[in-house]
């Protein structure tokens, strides 16, 4: 991709709410958080979620931004570990302070000590896990593959010989599956993760964002776990913080209905932010005595 100009225009928002958001990180881009999920929005999707790894301009859009605003955090329905490994985000330049919240929250990686702090796995995970084969064999979703997280276990269905069907089909056994042991069922893209209730992208991010005295947030994302963190934003605006809502890709229609800027994918979210941290470069640079959230 093409080094941005620094002084090419930034998309605008479509949103009033957006324009003022993004005109707010820029002119107190020491009061702004940037925070982004993973999969879709900084990695492309692919078939194997195994296989999938931070785009390549990810991580010096990121790198080039970091240093220039109050905070940048990924939050991810993956285990932060795992994040940080496919993210290529450990010991990466100008990531010093960047902030990993995993499993929807539940965990959190920090940069600055390159430590993972997670709960205790819930024995209803290990319950769906023995169960597990069997409702798929039973459900007969020929491909689907079960991508299990630790704290929580995902079915992927875009493998499978007719994945949307697939999904469909295992909608209902798995939430059946997953309420006989106090967990949830959450839905994504052509993916079913079962998973404990309590956190989600929505909480992960208020905390985060009362953590850090955040004056303006920047969230992006691309599937439905992404919407409780649009309705933190959207509720913070009501309490005069300034908010920016990015949605990757349009194959989420709910996500990308609520947002105010739209992008193509991983490819243009990596260069949005490579254009804020040029045109932040402009101005200068957080002060050194803002506090982190380190």
């Amino acid at each position: 991709m093409a080094t941005p100009d620094p002084l090419r225009p930034l998309p605008a928002p479509s949103t009033e709410a957006g324009r003022d958001g993004l005109a707010a990180l820029l002119a107190r881009p020491a009061r702004a958080v940037v925070a982004l999920d993973f999969d879709g929005t900084l990695a492309d999707i692919v078939p194997d979620p195994e296989q999938s790894r931070a785009h390549a301009d990810a991580v010096p859009a990121l790198s080039a931004l970091a240093p220039r605003v109050a905070s940048v955090a990924v939050i991810t329905g993956r285990p932060a570990d795992v994040a940080v490994r496919y993210g290529g985000f450990a010991r990466a330049p100008g990531l010093d302070h960047l902030v990993v919240l995993g499993h929807y929250g539940a965990e959190r990686w920090d940069a600055a000590t390159d430590t993972v702090h997670a709960p205790e796995p819930s024995p209803g995970v290990e319950a769906v896990r023995a169960e597990l084969a069997a409702v798929l064999e039973r459900t007969a979703a020929e491909g689907a593959r079960v991508e299990d997280k630790g704290h929580a276990l995902a079915v992927h269905t875009r493998r499978a010989t007719d994945p949307q069907a697939a999904f469909e089909a295992l909608r209902g056994p798995l939430a059946d599956l997953a309420g006989r042991h106090g967990l949830i069922v959450e839905p994504g893209r052509l993916v079913l993760e079962l998973r404990p209730p309590g956190m989600d992208k929505g909480v992960a991010l208020a905390e985060y964002v009362r953590e850090t005295g955040a004056e303006a947030v920047l969230y992006a994302g691309d599937d439905l776990g992404d919407l409780a963190a649009y309705a933190t934003v959207e509720a913070l605006r009501a309490q005069g913080v300034y908010g920016l809502l990015v949605c990757s890709g349009t194959e989420v229609p709910e996500l990308a209905a609520r947002a105010d800027l739209l992008l193509s994918g991983p490819a243009e979210v990596a260069e949005l932010l490579a254009s804020l941290a040029r045109h932040l470069e402009l101005d200068g640079t957080v002060p050194a005595d803002w506090p982190r959230a380190d």
